[in-house]
């Protein structure tokens, strides 16, 4: 995606050889523009696979589900929470996942309200590394019998084996900007499609 790719390539930095710092505009200040046009491409990617709810984790992917619910015509987003709260129901479905911006394993949770029997489920989330959020969110999916119609990332990090083992499971995996690598600070990008 054009509008992605120059904002990475304006605002981004890299650090040491595989952190991808894309903080001034896509998850702790939002280009609000820019999140709205990624809904719409999302959309546009996924509206064949006929998704009925959005499925993100908390935080940094629920602006980006939110923008891709309302372009694909309003759809209801769900967000597994990272950890247990008081007012969470018992009657959850978890799954464990290793994060690696933050190194530390969480047990993700979605109560099984929010995700019926037979949902198709669109993934939706910023970053895709060594694929554990998806694998992740896809295992909840599988728990709560739900299909999983795609997954939606705005950054892939090729040089990582999260989209290659996805794409080789023969998941509906779109990627909005890919990286290759990172040179002295600098964010390599594949070339658009």
């Amino acid at each position: 995606m054009k509008e992605l790719r120059e904002a990475i390539k304006t605002y981004g930095r890299g650090l040491g050889n595989d952190v991808v710092k894309v903080d001034m505009f896509l998850n702790h200040r939002i280009d609000t523009a820019l999140l709205y046009r990624m809904g719409e491409e999302f959309a546009a990617r996924f509206k064949e696979d006929r998704p009925t709810v959005i499925l993100t984790v908390e935080a940094s992917g629920i602006a980006m589900a939110v923008a891709a619910a309302h372009a694909l015509g309003d759809l209801p987003v769900v967000f597994a929470k990272k950890g247990a709260t008081v007012v969470q129901s018992p009657d959850v479905a978890q799954a464990k996942v290793y994060s690696f911006t933050h190194k530390r394993e969480n047990i993700i949770r979605v109560d099984k309200r929010y995700l019926p029997i037979g949902s198709r489920v669109l993934i939706i989330d910023d970053f895709l590394a060594d694929g554990q959020a998806c694998q992740g969110m896809m295992a909840l999916c599988a728990q709560l019998s739900c299909k999983v119609a795609g997954i939606g990332i705005a950054i892939e990090k090729g040089f990582m084996p999260g989209g290659k083992n996805l794409r080789a499971m023969g998941v509906h995996l779109e990627s909005l900007a890919i990286v290759t690598g990172i040179e002295d600070g600098k964010i390599l990008l594949a070339d658009d499609d």
